[in-house]
């Protein structure tokens, strides 16, 4: 038996060779060489069954195809014939000339209140203030600008972040969005206020006056319960509005077991808040034991919705001192969906303290005023301003509003959503306030500015870990962190300038003397010029307004107070070599404030950056803390030059010549009333 491969032509090629040989058992040639194709009943088959399905395949070709429609889909509009509305166009556009890194609005939510993403503002805003606002008793309560949002929804609060928004002045104006925000919170659900009070003995009087305050409020939700608001005319077994009152210092504090709705309940227990003498102020242990207190408000009721809202008022004047709770409270205040408002004070301009002006409460003991250092600063994080003192007329650097809260507290609200209310009774951004004009138990600040300037100028409130890599990212930033945190330098507060020539040795030591204090300024002067350094080589790349100008005010202060040193260092070696008085009968040497630099090309041209950046800090950053410390440095001269003069050294004439009896000057007459007076016991300033 032979294998034969089958012809490649003929339909039956189809076939695979190995089949092929397995369905014939014996082939022979003759078979193959006889047998015609049309005789072979396997291929008539075959041939067959192709005709069929090619002209099964053709039927369906000539088939028109129809999809398949619903009707229901399709839907044909035609336009209304209403009247054309005529369109007003803008003339007149104010744009930012900086290359926008994103695109869009800043917000996080469909629903949230959009920020503006422009880097630079208008020098003028367009959106005039609608309200006029009457003068407080309570003084002038700024919202700063950056956490005004609508409480709800407060379900989404878990994504939201508070907004630049329209500060208000005056109390009432902080009653009012205060009483607005629960209004808002009412409108959604029934809610929960928290007022959490600070109970350090500078906050006594203030307690009360926020109590008072309270008869506003709830007024004001009563004239609302009058008109019908929907919180309130909906049938509810429970009250919609209730309050709940936390006191805390070195403990937590709370005052009502159960929230309440009654008005002279919750005033009676203000009342009886007790001052704690410690002086330590657990803010944020307070808030993260209310929000652990309340949280079964917030928690979802069957898949539906809370119970309550819960909103969170604080009332302190200090920046707290367990500020390691401030995550914490933050992610407890996010989960929960609980906003923060804080009533509190204004922090220094790049410092930790203020001065308290602290009147004794008690009116039996002295009532002239004291200053207490109390905590309430800074703005940010880590300092961003050089400690540096003035020179010439000024004595010490002047403490200044920063036109923000402390960094924690504002934080807190910032994440939650909520507003830092700053307070400060003697607010007034036209002028200096002077230390006589300060209230009681009100920090002594100097100048205040206008919200609407420094919302331009808003901290970075990121977290500690953000905050330090965002630090760290930019050489510029770097260098201002780095300098702010160094020792202070004082600077030539009262330099010696007036030099008598008695001797000549006389004259040389007390020129040495003078240089020897000037010497020992100088090392950190320095260093805080090296470190400032790196960041000259990135100014220009710098975006943000508050860290280009906290840069170039720093800069150009430490050159300045260097130049200064150094060269009145300098002018005093050049008199100890010597210098002749024009005028033979002079015999005085004044040492002058010079704009001219003429001892050395190298502190010449320091001189020269040193005034262009402050100048630019003048020009550029009006109406703000930098401005302001800029000129006061521009106001005095950077150099020196000496000046002659005459001074009399011939022994003044004794007192009462010619009468050697003093005995006999009669004694004034005493006042024997104010004698018998009784003296008023003065109490030490306790821990504030």
């Amino acid at each position: 038996m032979s294998s034969v491969t089958p012809p490649s032509t003929g339909p039956e090629s189809n076939q695979p060779p190995q089949a092929n040989a397995e369905n014939v058992d014996a082939w022979d040639e003759a078979e193959l060489e006889d047998e015609s194709l049309l005789e072979n009943e396997e291929a008539t088959a075959l041939i067959g069954s192709m005709l069929v399905h090619l002209i099964i395949i053709l039927t369906l070709a000539l088939v028109p195809l129809r999809a398949e429609v619903d009707d229901e889909a399709v839907v044909l509009v035609s336009p209304p014939d209403y009247e054309q509305e005529k369109i007003e166009t803008i003339e007149d556009i104010t744009y930012s000339e900086v290359e926008q890194t994103e695109v869009g609005a800043n917000s996080d939510a469909e629903m949230d209140m959009a920020e503006a993403s422009a880097e630079i503002f208008s020098e003028e805003a367009e959106i005039p203030n609608p309200v006029e606002l009457d003068p407080a008793e309570l003084g002038q309560i700024e919202v700063n600008n950056m956490f005004e949002s609508a409480v709800a929804p407060l379900d989404k609060l878990e994504n939201l972040k508070g907004k630049v928004g329209q500060g208000t002045e005056g109390a009432k104006g902080a009653v009012d969005r205060l009483t607005f925000e629960i209004l808002q919170s009412l409108e959604e659900r029934p809610t929960l206020v928290v007022w959490l009070f600070d109970q350090s003995g500078s906050l006594h009087r203030q307690r009360r006056e926020i109590r008072d305050r309270f008869e506003r409020i709830y007024s004001e939700l009563g004239i609302a319960k009058a008109s019908e608001v929907e919180a309130f005319s909906k049938e509810k077994s429970d009250h919609p509005l209730l309050t709940s009152v936390i006191g805390f210092g070195s403990n937590v504090t709370l005052y009502t077991e159960e929230p309440t709705e009654d008005l002279e309940e919750i005033k009676a227990i203000v009342d009886s808040i007790q001052v704690d003498a410690t002086g330590e102020e657990k803010v944020f242990s307070a808030i993260s034991s209310a929000a652990d207190k309340y949280k079964g408000l917030r928690r979802m009721r069957s898949g539906r919705e809370p119970q309550r809202n819960v909103l969170f008022v604080v009332v302190t004047d200090e920046k707290g001192d367990d500020g390691n709770m401030l995550e914490a409270s933050i992610s407890s205040c996010r989960k929960l969906a609980i906003p923060v408002y804080v009533i509190g004070v204004p922090a220094p301009f790049g410092r930790e303290h203020s001065l308290v002006k602290y009147v004794d409460p008690d009116p039996k003991y002295d009532q002239s005023p004291q200053w207490a250092q109390v905590d309430q600063g800074p703005e940010t994080f880590l300092p961003e301003r050089v400690q540096v003192g003035f020179t010439a007329n000024f004595e010490a650097e002047p403490v200044i509003d920063s036109g923000f809260g402390p960094y924690a507290l504002t934080r807190l609200c910032y994440e939650t959503g909520g507003i830092y209310f700053t307070v400060h009774p003697n607010r007034n951004v036209n002028r200096q306030v002077k230390r006589g004009e300060i209230d009681p138990y009100a920090s002594d600040l100097k100048y205040f500015f206008d919200p609407v300037a420094m919302a331009r100028y808003r901290p970075d409130y990121l977290s500690q870990q953000d905050y330090v890599s965002m630090v760290k990212a930019s050489p510029l930033r770097q260098a201002l962190v780095s300098a702010a945190q160094m020792r202070p330098a004082s600077g030539l507060a009262r330099p010696k300038t007036r030099f008598v020539r008695m001797s000549e040795p006389q004259l040389v030591g007390e020129l040495t003397t003078a240089q020897q204090d000037a010497a020992k300024l100088e090392p950190t002067l320095v260093r805080m010029a090296q470190t400032l350094n790196p960041g000259m080589k990135v100014r220009d790349e710098e975006q943000s307004l508050r860290w280009k100008a906290g840069f170039d005010l720093a800069m150009g202060r430490v050159l300045a107070q260097k130049v200064r040193t150094e060269t009145y260092n300098a002018m005093l070696a050049k008199a100890k070599r010597g210098m002749s008085f024009e005028d033979k009968k002079n015999n005085t040497w004044l040492l002058a404030p010079n704009e001219e630099i003429s001892v050395g090309s190298k502190w010449k041209n320091e001189a020269e950056t040193a005034t262009q950046l402050l100048q630019a800090v003048a020009d550029e950053h009006k109406g703000t803390p930098w401005a302001l410390l800029a000129q006061q440095e521009l106001s005095v001269p950077i150099g020196w030059k000496w000046e002659e003069s005459f001074t009399d050294l011939a022994p003044p004439a004794p007192r009462g010549a010619g009468n050697n009896n003093n005995n006999n000057v009669p004694r004034p007459a005493q006042d024997d009333k104010a004698r018998m007076l009784k003296k008023v016991t003065k109490r030490p300033v306790p821990k504030l």
